[in-house]
């Protein structure tokens, strides 16, 4: 029997007092928990009393919501993947996703199914002629995040396993059609051997292998393991977990890859994403994000690179530019990109090859020329502006982008290349995490970027114009930065943005389509280690509020 991550917390006797906090008690929460190096909140990783022993991935099962309208044995419906469905119960079906039988791998009483079923299921909506196709990807953000997020937005403790409630994908049932499950994200290895200059990957230094034991990890994805440190890749049965390149490129191309591998094989072939197909279907295709714009998740929506760190190239894919893996024939390109990276220059990047050019890491200067509409490219510019409205300055791209034709390409942030951090209580003051450096934002860093909701909504604008098909990517991916940073405010703030992205989604198919011919999947990549040990301390405590919580 699996323990609840929260096994010693019973919702149904008498909560703590706790003293009364300050009106921000999340960011003095998490302050207090990194000088303090612990803190009876929680901790990032196995140990009880080393608040940040972990910072980074782990292998954890991954909640998945979807929405749109299900018919089991369509390849829509979730139940089509779940329970005896489920691939992990058939040994056949192991070996075709990780091309081999991962020891422990094989689980007759499987629920969960694979993150490449994420794929299956895109696939069946556009062989099913659905018009609207849309992943929601809230990068790093596992259950334990989900819950988080909940508990404070709601003051309370509203469930201990299951979808849970008190988030809008989590409560939002669009017209009975919503369904919940979760998936193991375990990668096919982690890095390979990889020479960016000419594209060439290799196997060759032996690297770990993926899988999940359920009978170690758990079954669910709300189960404390058995071997704590099984779920970062150690103990009696060793799977590695996976990176965001890896797990995107699963989730949109239905194939296990290397970590680091974007669209990408372990044997160096290249994929063909859900993207790509519905290209050729005359969808219009959309990429947005609250990171940089070729970072891994985005950039696997549509492009291919042997590295996930080659930005300048991955860039050009999505830009329909030629580039080291499409050196004669570039992709077509996105219709939509919206992301950031603005302002982020640099001399050197050893990670990008021999082709890098100086200055902004992510979008050259002679490729942003050549994608500029007015230099004779395909995509109308919106670029932060000082002294602009980054909203404004969005919305009038987007217009323009519709009223002449053109394709959209939004490039915003901050330093570090990201949208502002959003923070728990919905300001944008961060505390500090594990860099023991707390971001700072000027008036302007606020007024000229939009934000992530804003992204979202005129990316839908562009791509629905002249009632079109499309498939839209969104991701939230400030929920991974804030979860390698070990900041349970900026986590929280990030989860509650992406939902308010989600939110745009459901209000737009509402207003103007319909749940019959739009599927949306809203899901992580994978999950991170935080371990929660006392939720009450994510609910803002006083007198009175005391009081009537220990009645």
């Amino acid at each position: 029997m699996f323990r609840l991550f929260f096994l010693t917390i019973a919702l149904t006797i008498s909560l703590p007092i706790h003293s009364i906090r300050s009106e921000d008690y999340l960011f003095q929460l998490q302050t207090d928990a990194v000088e303090a190096g612990k803190s009876p909140v929680g901790h990032w990783g196995w140990e009880q009393d080393n608040y940040m022993k972990w910072g980074t991935h782990s292998n954890r099962l991954i909640p998945v919501y979807t929405f749109g309208t299900c018919k089991a044995g369509d390849g829509i419906d979730l139940t089509d993947y779940q329970n005896e469905n489920s691939p992990y119960r058939n040994t056949a079906s192991v070996r075709q996703i990780f091309h081999r039988v991962p020891p422990g791998t094989v689980n007759n009483e499987a629920e969960y199914f694979d993150q490449t079923n994420i794929y299956d299921i895109q696939l069946a909506a556009l062989r099913d002629g659905k018009k609207h196709i849309i992943l929601v990807v809230f990068d790093g953000m596992d259950w334990q995040t989900t819950f988080n997020a909940s508990t404070y937005k709601n003051q309370q403790v509203k469930y201990d396993s299951g979808r849970g409630s008190g988030l809008h994908f989590q409560d939002y049932q669009a017209q009975g059609t919503s369904q919940f499950g979760w998936m193991v994200t375990s990668p096919y290895s982690d890095n390979g051997k990889v020479n960016v200059d000419h594209q060439t990957v290799s196997m060759e230094n032996n690297p770990k292998l993926g899988g999940y034991t359920a009978a170690i990890g758990g079954p669910y994805p709300w189960s404390i393991p058995t071997e704590l440190e099984y779920l970062i890749g150690k103990g009696t049965i060793e799977h590695t977990y996976t990176d965001s390149a890896s797990s995107a490129t699963s989730m949109t191309t239905g194939e296990k890859t290397y970590d680091a591998a974007i669209n990408i094989g372990p044997f160096g072939n290249q994929f063909t994403t859900i993207a790509h197909l519905a290209q050729k279907k005359n969808y219009k295709i959309g990429v947005v994000t609250s990171v940089p714009i070729s970072h891994a998740t985005p950039a696997a929506a549509y492009a291919h690179n042997v590295s996930r760190n080659d930005y300048q190239d991955l860039t050009r894919d999505l830009l329909g530019l030629t580039s080291i893996s499409h050196p004669n024939n570039p992709l077509s390109g996105v219709d939509v990109l919206i992301g950031c990276g603005f302002g982020e220059d640099r001399n050197q990047d050893a990670g990008q090859g021999e082709n890098f050019v100086p200055g902004n890491g992510y979008l050259t200067t002679e490729d942003l020329l050549k994608a500029d509409s007015r230099m004779g490219g395909k995509y109308l510019v919106a670029q932060r502006s000082e002294g602009v409205s980054g909203k404004t300055l969005l919305e009038v791209a987007a217009q323009d982008a519709i009223d002449q034709q053109k394709r959209l390409f939004g490039f915003f942030g901050v330093d570090k290349g990201h949208l502002p951090f959003q923070t728990a209580n919905g300001d944008f003051n961060p505390t500090i995490g594990r860099s023991k450096k707390a971001e700072n934002y000027t008036d302007a860093d606020l007024f000229e970027n939009p934000t992530l909701s804003d992204f979202t909504a005129q990316a839908i604008n562009v791509l629905s114009h002249n009632d079109a098909p499309f498939w839209l990517m969104v991701e939230a991916g400030d929920v991974d930065w804030a979860n390698h940073d070990n900041n349970l405010d900026n986590s929280i703030g990030a989860v509650l943005s992406g939902d308010a992205a989600v939110k745009v989604v459901t209000d737009w198919v509402e207003a103007n389509s319909s749940w019959d011919e739009t599927v949306m999947i809203v899901t992580a990549d994978h999950g991170h280690y935080f371990v929660l040990e006392d939720p009450q301390l994510l609910i803002k405590s006083t007198e009175e509020g005391a009081k009537t919580n220990s009645e």
